[in-house]
């Protein structure tokens, strides 16, 4: 007869194994929708009907109407590389593709997908000015069957920049081996793994060593992931990515800022940027209706340092290149930094012709001292965090 003990035991590791079953189906749905969307952009400038009418501007027009569904150019870009990164994945996916129903002209197409026939689109790559990686399956690659069922599409992501077969393969193995995170796979990668593995004398050792300490993935991991939370339409609060008091004070900001006034329209809050390969996330975001520019608030819960200036910049910069639309000034940053004896405000002025601008832009953002007050104020009140 069963224990309390044992009950309790019982139901933990049932929760802990359906999780993950439901994580992995997740990631493996999402896997292969991004596959495909590679898939029949790169048919499209193949063989398009009317592709000829769009040239090499398919990607960025297909971005702007789909704009509205949360596709950007960047995520577009990476699809696109994925297949072809991954073509050795479409015989499994046009199988799982025929069993539900979706895209049968297709089907036939993916099924004769196979590593023989990797160079089919270098054609299609030599007319794109876009530089698409396309590295070759190595012969110790896991089967497509292995790598769906075992890795998210971010891992995959992070597979795609390793032009070497061989390297890509290794990764690949210890990944699925070690039961991974993508941060985990992320950091084996930075610290050449791969390279120390072929130099070392004792690789066996130093294997078991690294999945000794490895990260591994639990539950959660499957669903901390952006790519799973747009895909499955899930608000980014779910993310977790603040604390508790940074939350509040971002809460009370939020409110304080659109009550200054001064032309502040409320855009996003927490909203995700992809620079590079990795997920960045801008706490607010307002569109200033008198500067014409977006505003980006950034709100550190420590004291000024300067790689927070060098994050800023970056937003700006992507705002910059992605966002900002014809007519629009250059956006500003605010970095607000509380600590235990400062509250400080930082203005960064992305790339403002100083004479111009600086002057009209400090008369009609907040001004800095109310600024400090609010941090300093809002940081007595929430102590109990």
């Amino acid at each position: 007869m069963i224990d309390f003990t044992s009950l309790q035991s019982t139901l933990l590791s049932l929760d802990h194994h359906f999780k993950v079953e439901a994580g992995k189906s997740v990631n493996r749905l999402l896997t292969m929708r991004n596959w495909l969307f590679g898939f029949y952009i790169v048919e499209f400038q193949q063989n398009g009907a009317d592709r000829a009418a769009y040239g090499e501007q398919v990607l960025q027009k297909l971005a702007k109407a789909l704009d509205n569904n949360g596709f950007s150019l960047g995520n577009l870009k990476m699809y696109r590389q994925f297949y072809m990164s991954y073509q050795n994945l479409g015989p499994s996916i046009a199988d799982y593709v025929s069993k539900v129903s979706i895209g049968q002209p297709v089907v036939g197409q993916l099924q004769n997908i196979d590593n023989q026939m990797i160079g089919i689109l270098q054609p299609v790559v030599a007319k794109s000015s876009e530089p698409v990686l396309q590295p070759a399956v190595s012969e110790f690659s896991p089967s497509a069957e292995k790598l769906l069922a075992s890795l998210s599409y971010t891992h995959f992501t992070l597979l795609m920049a390793c032009e070497n077969p061989l390297q890509r393969a290794f990764y690949e193995i210890e990944s699925i081996r070690g039961g991974w995170s993508k941060r985990e796979l992320k950091r084996q990668i930075e610290s050449l793994l791969f390279e120390r593995t072929g130099l070392s004398t004792d690789k066996e050792e130093l294997m078991r060593r690294t999945h000794q300490a490895a990260d591994l993935q639990s539950p959660a991991d499957y669903f901390r992931d952006p790519y799973v939370f747009e895909f499955a339409g899930l608000p980014e609060q779910f993310l977790g990515t603040e604390s508790e008091l940074e939350q509040a004070l971002i809460d009370h900001l939020q409110a304080f800022l659109l009550e200054l006034g001064n032309g502040f329209c409320f855009e996003a809050r927490q909203k995700r940027v992809l620079i590079g390969e990795d997920w960045h996330f801008v706490d607010l975001v307002f569109y200033h209706r008198l500067l014409k520019c977006h505003v980006l608030v950034d709100l550190k819960t420590e004291t000024f340092k300067p790689a927070f200036a060098g994050n800023m910049n970056a937003y700006l910069n992507y705002f910059k290149a992605e966002i900002k639309a014809a007519g629009d000034q250059p956006p500003i940053g605010l970095l607000l930094c509380t600590g235990k004896n400062e509250a400080a405000v930082r203005y960064a002025l992305g790339g403002l012709d100083e004479q111009l601008f600086v002057s009209q832009y400090k008369l009609l953002l907040p001004d800095e001292e109310v600024l400090q007050a609010f941090l300093r104020r809002e940081r007595g009140l929430l102590r109990e965090f």
